[in-house]
């Protein structure tokens, strides 16, 4: 009974076009935020909000991008990390060649670089699609690394290719301690997440999903499909750029181009099916379930002791997460936000039968 629009009534266009419609969810959602901004940086250990919560928002960023592209515009890839890796070296070189830089402004150039890099890569998709765009897009993965590693000039002619991450100031106040990276990470990823559901609800959405649902019926109807699909890879690219900016100024400090190998793409993908393909709620669910499922793992062999064969312990992440990915595709394909979905039908009904 607490979660019915009974009564809430839209008496313009504007108020029935609101990003959360439902009084409930806007409450919620303002509740949301004000624990996270509010309780979380002055109760959290230093281990969670650095090992914890930080990469968790850095990974949603990414989970955002890659659903952008591959839940929303239906265009499969296998190179986010390398995408974020060209935002991590990009934000590196804009602070480090061009003095004053604004950190904020590094990372917003940091993004356009990847979309730029992402838009290139996204070309083969005008002409291929399914399994041959997703070959298409690994290319993008092994040859960006390829190159960070090959040319000394990205990486400020580091023999070993590592990168150390500057300190992070906007005005004036240096962001050190986790507590305040927390925040940043928190600020950056609540506004691009509110830009990305404003998105996907407007014309550029509608686009991209008439693509991926019948890409020649959306061409009849005057969508561009060169246009719409070329957005979209930017689009995910930008996101996946200020990702990477962000897990190396606010997560690791200290970056190198194999860090962002195919294993960090094939979790972004993963975040995805299991969180909700097509839903910006899903990549947060699909981000924090990837991250904690290793520790849970880990503290329940240390509590099992030595009932688990070492052989099996050692690769029992691997196994559950292949459990995982296909119970997920044959149970619920629409992943975690779809379970959320169908809790919140069961809440509006409740306590009626259906």
């Amino acid at each position: 009974m607490l979660y019915r629009e009974a009564g809430q009534f839209k008496a313009s266009y504007k108020e029935d076009q609101q990003i959360f419609p439902i009084r409930q969810d806007r409450i919620a959602i303002a509740l949301i935020l004000a624990f996270f901004y509010l309780v979380v940086p002055y109760f959290a250990s230093q281990y969670w909000l650095q090992g914890i919560m930080i990469p968790v928002l850095i990974f949603s960023l990414a989970a955002i991008g890659l659903n952008i592209l591959t839940g929303y515009a239906g265009q499969l890839s296998l190179g986010s990390a390398a995408f974020m890796a060209v935002g991590a070296f990009a934000a590196y070189n804009f602070v480090l060649r061009i003095p004053g830089m604004p950190i904020l402004v590094a990372f917003i150039l940091a993004g356009l670089c990847a979309a730029a890099v992402g838009m290139v890569f996204g070309l083969p998709s005008l002409r291929i699609k399914g399994f041959y765009l997703a070959v298409a897009t690994l290319a993008a993965q092994f040859f960006i690394v390829w190159a960070l590693t090959k040319f000394p000039w990205f990486s400020n002619n580091s023999s070993s290719g590592v990168i150390t991450a500057q300190k992070v100031e906007i005005l004036g106040y240096a962001f050190e301690t986790p507590e305040a990276k927390y925040l940043l990470t928190l600020a950056v990823v609540t506004v691009l997440a509110l830009l990305a559901k404003n998105m996907v609800r407007s014309s550029i959405g509608r686009s991209w999903m008439a693509i991926r649902d019948m890409d020649v019926a959306a061409e009849v109807i005057g969508i561009r499909p060169m246009h719409t699909k070329l957005m979209a890879f930017a689009v995910s690219s930008f996101y996946c750029g200020v990702a990477g900016a962000l897990y190396a100024y606010t997560y690791l400090g200290t970056v190198e181009p194999e860090g962002f190998n195919l294993d960090l793409s094939f979790k972004i993908l993963f975040m995805v099916i299991i969180g909700g393909v097509g839903s910006i709620m899903g990549s947060f669910l699909g981000a924090a379930f990837i991250v904690l499922l290793p520790i849970f793992l880990n503290v329940a062999m240390h509590a099992l002791g030595g009932w688990v064969p070492q052989g099996i312990s050692s690769n029992l992440e691997l196994i559950v997460f292949g459990g995982l990915i296909i119970f997920f595709l044959i149970v619920e394909p629409h992943g975690l936000a779809r379970l959320w979905q169908i809790g919140k039908e069961k809440l509006r009904l409740w306590p009626f039968p259906h």
